[in-house]
């Protein structure tokens, strides 16, 4: 800056110079005058201050009078003051815009130094790109990712990430869903892929950035290396199946001499009777936990089929409800269906049961004593609506967007030592979506909670 603000005002210096002897070589002191020496003035004024401008400035008119008395041209201490004074005004005027426009050019400069700092410092690869996908802003995390994934350095975004396409798993799906992202700039997506060769896997985000005029001038670009997540899931996962796998074998045994027992339990006294009444249930919540977490095992390895069929998921919620009603009663809560005789859902009857009894247990579990639940089975012109509707104690706003995350338990059940394993929802929305439906939660903390699926009809009414 400094080295460029010299070299200005040098110039500006030679100018003045420059001018005057021409001034002096063809005479013309009388015919330009002193407005020869304007431009310079300024720009002296404007790049290197007041003290410097005005000092300019009287060089002008010392250099303008001495063209005149050498031209033999003489004027009015008037017309001298007039001419010395616009100058000395020009020079200073120029000097505080010249100032002004240096602080915000350094103001700028200092945010500017600020945001790349900042963007720096994130751990996720950030750009920003104009409406055709040219790259404006990008950050050194960003910058290293593409050099790792062997990326091109130049060319739209939509044109680097397809360049790679061949070292990802997939690379049709993952071309493909390239294509879509640069036909589509108006839309935000989030997007995971893995590269082949090294098992890496990354999660991209991509999302407009809207005008003032309701379009979009550009997209921001996000992209974060997912590896440990998905090794975690895996290990998970694993650990999941390896455990219920290990289960079943014991449960089996104790599930064998516990019918023995029974058919013994007339020899009992009550104290005997009460203990095999807790061995019991102790093994059913045990065996149930075993087969939720083997289903989870099997969703999350696509293993899950459907006995698709007409399904009267009327039928389905009143046998559920009659399954709970001892649970309800015995906790205090009234438990009852509403239905308008909706069409047959496309589904498969033991997979619909599971996420019908998953639902209301829930629904029964978490609501108190004269709380209210309420089974509702419509039909919505091309589906059929199931809504389980409870006056418990409800999920708090920022916990709604986990309730269908695996092993998630709200603040609200486990300060008060409800039991569960946080696997209900997540099951019934893998099973629902499977069915090619839909399950929405809503609920106020203290309130209740209220789940929606919408699932396809397959007659009329």
């Amino acid at each position: 800056m400094l080295q460029r603000r010299h070299f200005v005002t040098y110039v500006a210096v030679a100018a003045i110079a420059a001018t005057w002897g021409l001034m002096l070589a063809f005479s013309w002191s009388a015919t330009i005058g002193a407005i020869a020496f304007v431009p310079w003035v300024a720009l002296i004024g404007f790049d290197a201050g007041a003290v410097a401008g005005t000092a300019a400035a009287a060089l002008a008119i010392t250099l303008w009078l001495t063209g005149s008395n050498a031209d033999g041209v003489s004027f009015d201490e008037a017309q001298v003051a007039v001419r010395s004074g616009s100058l000395v005004v020009l020079a200073l005027g120029s000097a505080l815009v010249g100032r002004r426009l240096r602080k915000s050019e350094a103001a700028q400069r200092a945010v500017a130094m600020l945001q790349s700092a900042l963007i720096d410092a994130t751990l996720d690869g950030i750009c920003l790109t104009d409406a055709s996908g040219e790259v404006l802003i990008s950050n050194r995390q960003l910058r290293r990712l593409t050099i790792e994934l062997g990326m091109p350095p130049a060319g739209t975004v939509p044109e680097r990430l397809l360049a790679i396409a061949d070292t990802i798993v997939e690379p049709e799906r993952y071309r493909a869903r390239m294509l879509e992202l640069a036909a589509a700039p108006g839309d935000a997506s989030i997007d995971e892929f893995e590269v082949a060769a090294t098992g890496r896997v990354f999660r991209g985000y991509t999302a407009p950035v809207p005008d003032i005029e309701g379009g979009f001038s550009g997209r921001i670009w996000t992209l974060r290396e997912v590896t440990a997540d998905r090794e975690l899931d895996r290990m998970r996962d694993a650990f999941v199946a390896t455990v219920s796998h290990e289960l079943r074998t014991p449960l089996t045994s104790i599930s064998g001499f516990l019918e023995m027992m029974q058919d013994e339990e007339d020899r009992l006294d009550d104290t005997g009777r009460q203990y095999l009444d807790v061995i019991r249930r102790s093994t059913e919540r045990l065996y149930s936990l075993v087969e939720d977490l083997l289903l989870v095992a099997q969703i999350e390895a696509k293993r899950v089929e459907l006995d698709l069929g007409d399904v009267d998921v009327a039928e389905l919620a009143a046998r559920a409800v009659e399954a709970m009603r001892p649970v309800a009663d015995e906790k205090g809560v009234s438990l009852e269906v509403v239905s308008d005789h909706p069409p047959t859902a496309r589904g498969d009857q033991t997979r619909l049961t599971q996420v019908l009894d998953n639902l209301v247990s829930n629904a029964v579990k978490f609501t108190g004593e004269g709380g209210v639940v309420t089974v509702t089975v419509n039909g919505n012109g091309d589906g059929v609506d199931l809504v389980v509707t409870d006056t418990g104690i409800g999920v708090s706003p920022e916990e709604q967007g986990q309730v269908f995350t695996r092993f998630f338990r709200a603040s609200t059940a486990t300060k008060r030592a409800i039991p569960g394993t946080g696997l209900g929802l997540a099951i019934s929305r893998a099973l629902v979506e499977q069915h090619g439906g839909t399950i929405s939660f809503a609920s106020r903390e203290g309130e209740g909670t209220t789940v929606t699926v919408r699932l396809p009809a397959t007659s009329e009414r």
